[in-house]
């Protein structure tokens, strides 16, 4: 039986509605535990911001979850964890942070060896995911990535009532390929149309890293 303090409150934020992918794994394993979610729409997509602007949006994002009282915050976006996290901990060391990376490590350790990562323009270009993928990966291991520009923000405004611009959007972003066996979708908007994407890789096994900060969460409690 696992314990752990039901009076605790946890922050997740993103640029939207990506983030409840992680803030859901998350609440699969902590059910009692009381959380607030940021989704914040209005300076959706952050994957495409200059450094100083993401950082003084996600800074905003903290001080609200700091002042409804979390302990720990959930960066539910790939873009503002590799972007910022590590300056959230210097100006923050009151509080803990749970960032959300690109899963290309959980890609590689399944033993795929062609690996696809689909992510924001700032998250590819990003030198800590490129690291994480020469740390990880073997020399029959190959990785690939792909730049998804506007499509975060295309998710956020047609999920629900226009599905069908996003399928336009994704047929002017990629290609049929069959030859990729693992598909990081690093973008936590991207598991909100797995399906859509599925068809672009049909052989391919779709990765995301929510359960991997549920469990990350789960450890620090």
């Amino acid at each position: 039986m696992e314990y752990y303090d039901e009076n605790m409150k946890i922050g997740v934020f993103d640029s939207g509605i990506g983030g409840t992918t992680v803030l859901e794994a998350v609440r699969r394993r902590l059910p009692e535990v009381e959380y607030m979610y940021i989704a914040d729409s209005e300076n959706c997509p952050y994957g495409e911001k200059p450094d100083e602007e993401l950082y003084e949006i996600v800074r905003r994002n903290v001080e609200k979850l700091r002042d409804f009282g979390a302990e720990i915050i959930v960066v539910a976006c790939n873009t503002a964890t590799v972007k910022c996290i590590d300056r959230l901990r210097r100006d923050y060391p009151e509080l803990k942070f749970v960032g959300t990376e690109p899963a290309v490590k959980l890609a590689l350790a399944s033993g795929a060896r062609k690996v696809l990562v689909l992510a924001t323009p700032n998250t590819i270009e990003s030198e800590r995911l490129h690291t994480l993928a020469r740390q990880n990966a073997t020399d029959e291991q190959e990785v690939d990535y792909k730049a998804c520009p506007g499509l975060a923000e295309v998710i956020e405004k047609n999920l629900k009532n226009n599905p069908g611009e996003i399928s336009k959007k994704l047929a002017e972003l990629l290609s049929f390929n069959d030859r990729y066996e693992a598909v990081v979708l690093g973008c936590t908007h991207y598991p909100l149309v797995s399906d859509m994407i599925q068809r672009y890789y049909p052989n391919a096994k779709l990765i995301d890293g929510a359960e991997g900060v549920a469990k990350r969460v789960q450890s620090m409690l």
